[in-house]
């Protein structure tokens, strides 16, 4: 069952994205609306400018962030504002300043996100300082207007979160909750007849990534807040509950147990695995829905009863066990029954995720809930880390030099060629010009059709609607609608920003109309070619230059989570090591993201810089893989049941070393091939394996299906397997780092 369209208008309206878009068009429209109402609109547009800066830095997070961002953000846009507007008696000077602080603010992203929207929110109170034309005091009062308008719209913002302090926390919730569901959904895809395995592990790699950043802003917001780390209240509480518990959930998620090709090979006659799909789809479908109700702070309720549906399904795979297992097939039921009981598992968790929508009173803080859900990393603003980037192998200064050199350009072909509303040239070379190429290249694309679309439909708008309120809601609505989607879908962003300025001109300067929207579409294809030539020959970072060194991480970050939890299970730890997990498992996943990202970057470039393709994608794919298995093995180390533990997997846990090892130089540079590894790490491995496999065929020939044989080769083989499988990608990424590298 698939979210119906009222749950799918209900998912976006209730999400950040909504609301962030709706808190943007009250702030930025509310001073306009208000000076106008007293005659005074030009003070309300500078009001209104102001709030737009404040705006764009106030990006989520831990509410003191936010503040601290948008305090900071009030300074630079104010002081800004002012050297701006005097610089412009000297054009020269004028210019050099526009180089000067367009290199600084785009270095700010050294700093991370939020340090990087107030850099972009600097340049564009840059941009659209430079046509001021009044006097000396006047300047002074435009600035300070401008400061105003970013106080108005920080109070605002903080107001709102006040009002509603736990929102921002059940939105993003909600929406973690929702991806997960339908991350799990394409999971299930493998169990279709036919699956397409390559668009299937593309799919889940982008998906995961957009898990991931989610999860990274949930932690920053439970572990820098006062209301969920010292106060306690039921809500707190609850979403707490449901975070760590979801947390868990996708963890169960993420285990890898099968070879989906044997799968589908053994069992595809059957049926059994479209009816495995089926729970897979209701439980993917049953999250959606909480995903949603927690978004809106609703209760949500089980739409489908998930439990008797698993118990089905157990009964189904025991008559099929029971009539088609034999002695050479015990593997292939083997793997086929740990996938049910981890179904069987995630079903339970699933039903019982709804209770905490209620709100539980009862609900007790327990601080060991979030001993490994702690994702947030401290942010360092040292000076350090700015003057650390500052040479050519930076890819972020490479940028910044782009964007410095591309805004004089800019500043001066509109200053030789007279061209009206210039600045409009400056501003679509700061939202189109990014780090990367493909970037680039795509809000470029976005930008000139969104432009040209957005100019027909205003002048639809404009033959059509004659009304000036109609005309004025039409215009707030598209306002709305291009706030909300500004994060999220740039193009439509685009397409509504256009009318929403033509509607805003139109009430300005109706006599100018044509003349201005000439002139919007002049700057725009012309300041989109500037930043597409500048991206494209100064200074350019392809993504093969740089995905070495993603690679590299990746085998780093995988070496050193598997290494803590490999030496509890060869028996060299006795306790499980959840603290080096926790932050290994981070280290990984981001590292998997970064090369998966670099890699769909790479799809972008021209043809003569996409080198190696093949073999990097397989790269990732067996990245995604090993993160998978990993995870399954250090879900395994948490369980409270004991599974296998022996010294006799040392000899694996060193073998598969060697080979990230091997990697690892591999990427380095260094040409020697490391020695082809032998079977024998899983000689003592195997003889006991050997051993329970045939006892336990044995039992089978006889009739008896249930023995304790039966539960030790579960519990030995769901741990070897896993080794195994870990053993086998290390060897692969290895095979595929000397392909590349070589």
């Amino acid at each position: 069952m698939a979210l119906t369209d009222q749950n799918t208008y209900k998912n976006f309206f209730s999400g950040r994205f909504f609301s962030e878009g709706l808190r943007m068009t009250v702030g930025i429209l509310v001073p306009a609306l208000v000076f106008n109402f007293f005659g005074k609109l030009e003070v309300g547009i500078l009001l209104s400018l102001g709030a737009l800066c404040s705006s764009i830095a106030d990006i989520p997070g831990p509410v003191h962030l936010r503040r601290n961002g948008m305090l900071v953000n009030v300074f630079i846009v104010g002081i800004v504002s002012v050297i701006m507007s005097f610089s412009g008696y000297h054009p020269v000077v004028q210019g050099a300043i526009i180089f000067v602080l367009g290199f600084v603010f785009s270095m700010f992203s050294v700093y991370g996100a939020r340090v990087s929207s107030i850099g972009i929110s600097g340049l564009i109170i840059m941009v659209l300082s430079l046509d001021s034309s009044t006097g000396d005091s006047e300047k002074i009062i435009q600035a300070l207007l401008i400061v105003a308008g970013a106080l108005w719209y920080m109070f605002f913002s903080l107001m709102l979160y006040i009002l509603r302090p736990y929102r921002l926390m059940q939105q993003t919730l909600g929406d973690f909750i929702v991806h997960i569901g339908g991350y799990f959904k394409t999971r299930g895809e493998f169990y279709k007849p036919q699956p397409d395995f390559t668009a299937i592990y593309n799919h889940l790699l982008e998906q995961q990534i957009k898990i991931q950043e989610e999860q990274q802003l949930l932690s920053d917001i439970i572990f820098s807040t006062r209301q969920f780390t010292k106060e306690s209240t039921a809500i707190s509480r609850n979403l707490v509950k449901i975070y760590t518990d979801t947390v868990d959930l996708f963890e169960s998620i993420m285990t890898s147990y099968q070879d989906y090709a044997l799968l589908q090979k053994h069992f595809e006659q059957t049926g059994i695995l479209s009816k495995f799909g089926d729970q897979i789809q209701s439980i993917s479908t049953e999250l959606e829905l909480m995903g949603i109700a927690v978004k809106s702070g609703t209760t949500s309720h089980a739409t489908i009863n998930l439990v008797e549906n698993i118990g089905n399904l157990v009964q189904e795979f025991e008559m099929l066990r029971k009539n088609f297992m034999q002695p050479g097939n015990v593997d292939d039921f083997f793997a086929l029954g740990r996938i049910l009981n981890n179904l069987k598992h995630i079903s339970q968790k699933t039903h019982e995720l709804h209770f905490y929508t209620r709100l539980d009173t009862k609900i007790k803080k327990r601080t060991e809930d979030l001993n490994h859900i702690n994702f947030s990393s401290p942010i360092d603003i040292s000076a350090r880390y700015f003057f650390d980037n500052i040479h050519l192998g930076s890819n972020i200064f490479r940028h910044s030099l782009r964007v410095a050199i591309a805004l004089l350009v800019g500043y001066i072909v509109s200053s030789l060629f007279d061209i009206g509303h210039s600045y409009w040239i400056l501003l679509t070379i700061v939202v189109i010009l990014k780090p990367a190429y493909s970037l680039t290249k795509q809000r470029n694309k976005d930008r000139l059709i969104g432009t040209f679309a957005g100019i027909i439909i205003g002048l639809l708008i404009l033959f059509f609607v004659e009304n000036t309120i109609a005309l004025f809601s039409i215009m707030v609505l598209c306002m709305l609608i291009s706030y909300s989607f500004l994060r999220i879908r740039y193009l439509v962003s685009v397409i509504t920003l256009t009318p929403y300025l033509i509607l805003f001109f139109y009430f300005l300067y109706p006599a100018h109309l044509k003349e201005l929207m000439v002139d919007r579409m002049l700057d725009t294809a012309i300041g989109s070619v500037i930043a597409f030539l500048l991206s494209l020959m100064l200074l350019p970072q392809w993504e093969h230059e740089n995905i070495a060194g993603y690679m590299k991480d990746l085998v780093k970050s995988a070496k050193n989570y598997y290494g803590p939890v490999a030496s509890y299970f060869t028996l060299q730890t006795v306790t499980p090591p959840n603290q080096e997990m926790k932050l290994a498992r981070k280290q990984m996943l981001t590292a998997l993201s970064n090369v998966s990202g670099s890699f769909n970057r790479m799809l972008s470039e021209p043809r003569r810089f996409q080198k190696g393709m093949k073999e990097f994608h397989q790269f990732v794919v067996f990245g995604y893989l090993l993160t998978s298995h990993l995870a399954t093995l250090s879900y395994f180390m948490r369980l409270s049941k004991t599974l296998f533990r022996s010294p006799d997997l040392l000899p694996v846990k060193n073998s598969t070393e060697r080979n990230f090892s091997a990697a690892l130089a591999m990427l380095d540079g260094k040409t020697e091939n490391p020695k082809e590894e032998r079977e024998e790490p899983f000689e003592a491995i195997n003889e006991i394996l050997d051993r329970l496999l045939k006892k336990r065929r044995e039992e089978i020939s006889l009739g008896n299906l249930e023995s304790e044989t039966k539960n030790l080769l579960v519990q030995t083989k769901s741990v070897t397997d896993q080794f195994t499988r870990i053993y086998e990608l290390s060897k692969d990424i290895t095979r595929q780092s000397r392909k590349i590298m070589h």
